[in-house]
């Protein structure tokens, strides 16, 4: 493998892929310049969601995409985490109708592990942060 090829692969994950402490600062901000995508089902969505996120599941982007999506608007899609490709294959859904879209990796398992707040029907809930995923601030 060259130089080249590492950097391309690189260049080619950061175009496609965040993080959750990306999208969290970038929420955090008030304008983040995307929308973000939660793909699970409604059972998954009611249990818990990141903080202004859209329901959109996989199946439903057909359905509702356009009515839900702004095309000029850039997408990140999540669902439960890195063992899960439901945020993978609602991102192909959603380039393959046009729409610019990325992928944020470890989803809502790492935004809980991270301490991020889900909003539920009780209000947003944080649970504390996973020392192996994010620092512990004392």
């Amino acid at each position: 493998m060259t130089n080249q090829q590492a950097i391309a692969w690189f260049e080619a994950r950061l175009a496609f892929q965040t993080d959750v402490s990306d999208v969290q600062a970038a929420l955090a901000g008030g304008n983040p310049g995307f929308t973000l995508v939660d793909t699970r089902d409604l059972a998954a969505w009611r249990q818990g969601h990141v903080p202004g996120a859209v329901h959109l599941p996989r199946a439903m982007i057909p359905v509702r995409g356009d009515r839900l999506l702004d095309r000029d608007r850039p997408v990140v899609t999540y669902c439960w985490g890195p063992g899960c490709d439901g945020a993978t294959k609602a991102a192909l859904e959603l380039a393959r109708r046009g729409y610019a879209v990325k992928e944020m990796i470890g989803g809502i398992e790492y935004w809980i592990r991270e301490g991020f707040a889900v909003e539920t029907a009780d209000g947003l809930v944080a649970r504390p942060v996973d020392p192996l995923t994010a620092p512990v601030h004392l």
